[in-house]
């Protein structure tokens, strides 16, 4: 009988992990204790991933709002600053935003709206039809916007982040302005010293802003790219995929990742002949229909990977098969009839019928999206994921 299961994740328990801990070993030892706990067999082309989190944390790879300000104050003079497109996050951001504002005498905060770049919503496009505001082209200072839309908070963490950004930039002893706008050419007209915090977009911003005249401007990725008084940093990253550790410290993004995959996968075939595909897993890239967050606020989803889990997916869409090329067909004729068709499929799908549907993405993308989810994000204890049969399809047996 054909097998009846496809693909399983787990999520495995693992001790809580302190700065300067072998994860190698803590890794490789978890998985092959769950194996013989739990009774499933390593194979060929399993995952074995490991939130972004444990890797930092193992690596100590911290800063504290003194360090950011350091930062920032030595590459814009500890005057004015634009800080443009934040997310609205106390996790993410709020911690960056005190360091940022320990160092500058006055900070011009200009958030985008009706929602941050993840899907944090300040108000609602309803509002912004119902108002008459082109968000496209209007910038609203706070006493506009006050008067718009007044004191809205957000629907699941019960926050204003107007409010929160505000108070935390006056406590930090810098002067606050707050601005609304979505072009980042905007920003100009209060300050020509401009630090962008937005992820995705962080290039075209960088563009627009040189061409328009700005005269000192760095990313979030470019504050703590290297050490600060011994700190933590990523030189890739910089702040970007940062979390709040206590109230004066952020966790980075971890950094140097690609050698730690490939040695957990030596050991895991050392220890099992089996060659396991391993990865770095941080923020999934899906959006929650009713808060409307796209959660994938980390600057990528996996910061390092095997080259097994390199490329996209390349699967024929079984529907389109049943429904079309074997609309005759059903029961065991059916079944054998779409076996032959898969076991002959093209080396590369791009552009056929028959892959239409089927999900175009990069496999670490879709992978740590899985992960993400079945690790959570609270107290599941559960920072490795093991995933069996990803690359199964319906022939396999």
């Amino acid at each position: 009988m054909s097998r009846m299961v496809g693909t399983v994740s787990r999520g495995l328990r693992a001790p809580i992990i302190r700065q300067g801990d072998n994860l190698v070993d803590i890794v490789t030892n978890s998985v092959l204790e769950a194996s013989r706990e739990d009774g499933f067999e390593i194979h060929n082309r399993d995952v074995v991933a490991m939130t972004e989190a444990i890797v930092a944390r193992a690596q100590g790879n911290y800063a504290t709002v003194d360090d950011i300000a350091a930062d920032v104050k030595a590459k814009f003079g500890g005057e004015t600053v634009g800080v443009i497109f934040p997310i609205l996050s106390r996790n993410r951001f709020a911690i960056c935003l005190r360091g940022i504002a320990k160092g500058a005498k006055k900070i011009v905060l200009m958030l985008s709206y009706p929602s941050d770049e993840v899907g944090n919503h300040l108000i609602s496009l309803d509002m912004l039809d119902e108002k008459g505001i082109d968000p496209y082209k209007d910038v609203l200072d706070l006493k506009t916007y006050r008067e718009l839309f007044g004191y809205e908070k957000h629907p699941f963490t019960g926050v204003d982040y107007v409010e929160y950004y505000e108070k935390l930039i006056k406590d930090c002893g810098a002067e606050a302005e707050i601005i609304f706008a979505n072009d980042p050419r905007a920003i100009l007209n209060y300050t020509k010293n401009v630090l962008n915090c937005d992820i995705h977009s962080r290039f075209r911003t960088k563009r627009l802003l040189k061409k328009a005249g700005v005269e000192i401007n760095y990313g979030l990725d470019e504050i703590l790219n290297h050490s600060v008084n011994g700190s933590g940093f990523n030189a890739e990253y910089g702040l970007l995929g940062s979390n709040k550790a206590t109230e004066d410290s952020v966790k980075l993004f971890p950094r140097d990742c690609q050698p730690f995959v490939e040695t957990i996968q030596k050991k895991l075939y050392e220890a099992t002949g089996k060659t396991v595909e391993v990865m770095v897993y941080g923020d999934g890239a899906f959006k929650d229909p009713v808060g409307k967050i796209w959660e994938l606020a980390d600057p990528i989803v996996s910061p390092a990977y095997t080259s097994g889990l390199e490329g996209t997916p390349n699967e024929l869409k079984l529907k389109y098969l049943a429904d079309n090329d074997f609309a005759n067909l059903s029961g065991d004729a059916l079944k054998e009839a779409i076996k032959g068709k898969i076991q002959e499929k093209d080396g590369n799908l791009v552009g056929q019928m028959v892959s239409e549907g089927t999900t175009p993405r990069r496999l670490t993308d879709l992978i740590g999206s899985l992960c993400d989810l079945t690790s959570g994000s609270g107290d599941k204890g559960t920072p490795i994921v093991y995933i069996q049969g990803y690359f199964d399809n319906y022939t396999t047996e």
